[in-house]
């Protein structure tokens, strides 16, 4: 069935003069000027093809059209207004599902989780960890935290945290640790590197940032995710590529170093979602706050 309703703009500006009984008024309540109040109605007016408001003095008064209109509208929004709330209220009670990588999560959100739960207690976090690709727009998540590189896609809302940075780290107990740490980065051609199967670009890309000739390199040990790939650099087995977020807890304990710059990559740590609400915002703020504080204690 076809709805042929005025706007809604129009219907509230409307609403609000008529249950305030003040234009002004009304433009303080909508955050707008007066004159746009005044349009709004005329505009309704010449829509309905009836006048809703007389002068009176100084002031107006409702016709009859107008009190018949004030009375249907008010109890309309009033009904919309508390079929909202409730709805919002049935969002925030529910647990937030945040999906990410298992490597983020175990390096990076996990040491952070508690501290999360103090500061955000309303937002009821839910981790799921995924080893596979990542799918932001899987219904099972309310949000998506992971690296990746724009253009962002327009249906979904991207609150980029963080530039990439990734550069080279090994473990003091390496058998190498000693030379490499001293030498310069061209040392690493000499090196079999630690890889993983996920992230192929990133020693190339790494290289051509510090001027290295990235054919050169000697890719060794590959592994399938960045988790198992850091243990391994923090095992001693040899030299890994990784995020900085990702390894800046164990630089700041010594279980790994980094002899060398981390660069930036085209990527970004972003929380993507599907729509925008309250709990997203905090969220992102609040990640945004605390990556920021952790790449500032490793510089």
């Amino acid at each position: 069935m076809s709805r042929d309703l005025p706007p809604l703009n129009a219907l509230r500006a409307f609403e609000a003069a008529a249950r305030l009984q003040s234009v002004s008024r009304a433009a303080e309540e909508l955050h707008v000027t007066h004159g746009a109040v005044s349009r709004q109605i005329r505009a309704l007016e010449e829509q309905l093809g009836v006048s809703l408001f007389d002068k009176d003095g100084r002031g107006v008064k409702l016709t009859d059209a107008g009190l018949r209109l004030r009375d249907v509208s008010t109890e309309c929004f009033e009904r919309l207004s508390s079929v909202c709330a409730t709805l919002r209220r049935e969002t925030e009670d529910r647990p937030f599902v945040l999906g990410c990588s298992g490597s983020l999560l175990a390096r990076w959100f996990i040491p952070r989780l508690d501290r999360l739960q103090r500061e955000l207690p309303e937002l009821r976090l839910q981790l799921s960890a995924s080893q596979g690709e990542l799918d932001p727009r899987s219904a099972e998540v309310d949000a998506t935290l992971l690296f990746a590189d724009p253009p962002w896609p327009s249906d979904m809302q991207v609150f980029e945290l963080a530039p990439e940075r990734i550069g080279p780290v090994l473990s003091p107990r390496y058998a190498n640790h000693a030379q490499l740490s001293a030498a310069s980065a061209d040392a690493l051609y000499a090196e079999p590197l630690l890889h993983t199967t996920s992230r192929p670009q990133a020693w190339p890309q790494w290289a051509q940032a510090q001027g290295l000739a990235a054919e050169r390199l000697q890719l060794g040990q590959g592994f399938e995710h960045l988790y198992y790939l850091l243990e391994a650099a923090a095992a001693g087995l040899g030299v890994a590529i990784a995020p900085q977020t990702l390894v800046a807890d164990d630089l700041r304990a010594g279980r790994l170093v980094a002899p060398w710059d981390f660069v930036e990559t085209t990527g970004s740590l972003a929380l993507w979602t599907r729509r925008t609400d309250q709990r997203s915002e905090r969220l992102a703020q609040w990640l945004r706050k605390e990556l920021t504080d952790s790449a500032a204690q490793v510089r």
